[in-house]
């Protein structure tokens, strides 16, 4: 028989997301995945942006973090680095589905990882006729670059995610604004800018798999 001693697996995570019904329906999908020997148990399932308190959770019972539609800010990221808490983000349903699937399997590794390049803080905006929202930004992270993708984040919620339409130091175009510098940026469809805004740069990255 042999096998008596391989009792279930489980795997903890904790849910964040933008809405209570997105986290509702990631927890019925999750939940529901059956791979032999092994389920998911969600130890935590609640809106809001990710917090000190659920890197501390997520250490004491090793648990995966999952953000839905939320980013953590710099100190929860630093914490969770720091306590070894991996925090997964996405903003797609069935993504997360496919990764928790793979990492019951046994094969956590996406082939591609997004890495956070930078990020500003929204200090003043500015109403432009035919263009539409500047906004004048002070980058507080890594640096701000031009091609690249941009989530704006309103106190850590996920408002809306796209490309800049434009970035400049000054008056003069720019590629890249690094940190403690000022800038002036524009989102391509996107005019609903506020003051206190945080615009998170990132780019993607291929993974090595193991």
């Amino acid at each position: 028989m042999g096998d008596m001693e391989s009792s279930e697996k489980e795997l903890n995570l904790i849910i964040k997301g933008d809405v209570n019904g997105s986290i509702e329906a990631l927890k019925g999908l999750l939940e529901k995945i059956d791979i032999e020997g092994v389920h998911v148990n969600v130890i935590r399932g609640e809106g809001g942006a990710i917090s000190e308190s659920d890197v501390t959770l997520a250490n004491a019972t090793q648990s995966i973090l999952i953000g839905f539609n939320v980013r953590p800010t710099a100190s929860v990221k630093a914490l969770a680095d720091t306590q070894g808490v991996e925090i997964r983000l996405y903003s797609i349903i069935y993504r997360v589905q496919e990764d928790i699937e793979a990492a019951l399997k046994g094969m956590l590794a996406p082939k591609f990882e997004e890495i956070v390049i930078g990020q500003a803080e929204v200090r003043e905006t500015f109403k432009v006729s035919k263009i539409g929202t500047i906004a004048g930004c002070i980058v507080t992270d890594g640096s701000i670059i031009r091609d690249a993708l941009v989530r704006v984040l309103r106190d850590g919620i996920v408002v809306y995610e796209g490309k800049l339409a434009s970035l400049k130091r000054f008056k003069d175009d720019a590629k890249e604004v690094r940190q403690g510098f000022e800038c002036g940026l524009s989102i391509e469809n996107f005019n609903d800018i506020k003051v206190g805004d945080v615009i998170e740069v990132s780019k993607m990255k291929e993974m090595e798999v193991v």
